[in-house]
């Protein structure tokens, strides 16, 4: 398949820790176990294509569907990047407060913390 093409299936990236083997692990959203990894992101994006490649390749010759693009994300009703999210009372105090000690809104921090905690620390 085209390169142009295999990139418009979405990834997310994540440092691998060293008890992992170190480098960046990509891991394509609309295949359930197409990943791959590089010592740098270079190589991360090189391999990941590649293996992307490979899965979708694998698929055709098994006579599977290929899903589309993004396909991951029609299992959701609404993509409008909001959620309603119910905190203990102790927790929302402790959210507030440092987001107060932080000079950030609650929101911001909530998805801040939330990006980090999945590995996804990106520019929200």
């Amino acid at each position: 398949m085209k390169l142009e093409k295999l990139k418009k299936y979405p990834f997310t990236t994540r440092p691998l820790t060293p008890e992992e083997g170190g480098g960046i692990l990509i891991k394509f959203l609309d295949f359930n176990n197409c990943f791959s990894d590089g010592e740098t992101i270079e190589e991360a994006l090189k391999n990941g294509y590649e293996a992307l490649n490979d899965c979708i390749e694998s698929m055709k010759a098994w006579n599977m569907p290929i899903p589309e693009p993004f396909s991951y994300l029609k299992n959701e009703s609404k993509q409008n990047g909001k959620i309603a999210l119910r905190l203990s009372k102790s927790l929302h105090t402790e959210l507030a407060m440092r987001a107060k000690e932080e000079d950030v809104s609650m929101n911001f921090l909530a998805a801040l913390l939330i990006a980090e905690g999945l590995g996804a620390r990106k520019h929200i």
